[in-house]
């Protein structure tokens, strides 16, 4: 019986490191807009050809809302994953309803479009970096933004924010001439709209003396809220000793073991 089990394994791990990937890049995800819309909304695919039905990372990159270009990790290749990178207008060209709208538009069109590079719709895992963390807590708690196209966030497999801010984003406050370390908490913070009935949702911050603004504290808060609310799958992680900055490169692993205990 062991050897059996072994075989399986050992066939398993081939077919996933022996995997061909391809990637598409800049495909459009959007309904036509204006002219900065056409240039940014457009996201690259990157999955296995030989492999089916596979777990879905929809990443987005970070920048402040305010740059910042889409990439695939090299964490991600050649892990058994379709991976979507995306990019989205930025502040302050674009309105933060627009931002978030993108990144709303980017993941129904995975659920819609995934199976052709097979993807699975019911292992679409959402993470991002700094901004990038703070747009999937935004679209995957508040559920307008995907409603708007068709796609109940409750379908989410998972919500894996690397470093996001929860409170209103900084950047955000910024074009209020309000200053970074004075927090405010409206429509635009994920914090408005934690539920206990969210997908499950791993919070990974950097070590809490080097992060940014106090984002560790905000992303304890977030979690312990969310506990209090009644949240049955929430999860909070420090990565001690790296910082805002560095924290993705162990913070990978954490998606990759969540991916893992979510699709067996």
């Amino acid at each position: 019986m062991k050897t059996f089990l072994i075989s399986l394994i050992i066939i398993a791990f081939g077919l996933t490191a022996n995997a061909q990937y391809q990637t598409v890049k800049d495909i459009p995800y959007a309904p036509s807009g204006n002219q900065y819309a056409k240039e940014r909304c457009k996201l690259d695919v990157y999955y296995p050809e030989k492999l089916k039905d596979v777990p879905v990372v929809v990443w987005f990159h970070g920048g402040g809302l305010e740059g910042g270009e889409k990439y695939i990790d090299a964490e991600l290749m050649n892990a058994g994953y379709t991976v979507v990178a995306v990019n989205y207008r930025l502040l302050p060209k674009a309105t933060i309803d627009e931002v978030i709208d993108d990144a709303a538009a980017a993941v129904a069109w995975t659920f819609k479009n995934i199976a052709k590079y097979n993807g699975s719709t019911k292992k679409i895992f959402l993470a991002g970096h700094s901004a990038g963390g703070y747009l999937i807590d935004m679209i995957g708690l508040d559920k307008k933004y995907l409603a708007k196209y068709g796609v109940d966030a409750d379908q989410i497999a998972a919500i894996l924010p690397f470093s996001g801010q929860v409170i209103t984003h900084y950047n955000i406050r910024k074009l209020q001439n309000i200053p970074p370390l004075q927090a405010t908490i409206d429509q635009y913070a994920p914090l408005t709209f934690i539920r206990k009935d969210a997908p499950p949702i791993v919070i990974i911050s950097a070590d809490r003396e080097l992060e940014l603004y106090g984002r560790y504290e905000e992303q304890a808060y977030f979690w312990r809220m969310l506990k209090l609310v009644g949240h049955k799958d929430v999860t909070l992680y420090e990565m001690q000793g790296y910082n805002h900055g560095d924290m993705p490169h162990p913070a990978y692993h954490i998606l990759k073991e969540t991916i893992k205990r979510l699709c067996n």
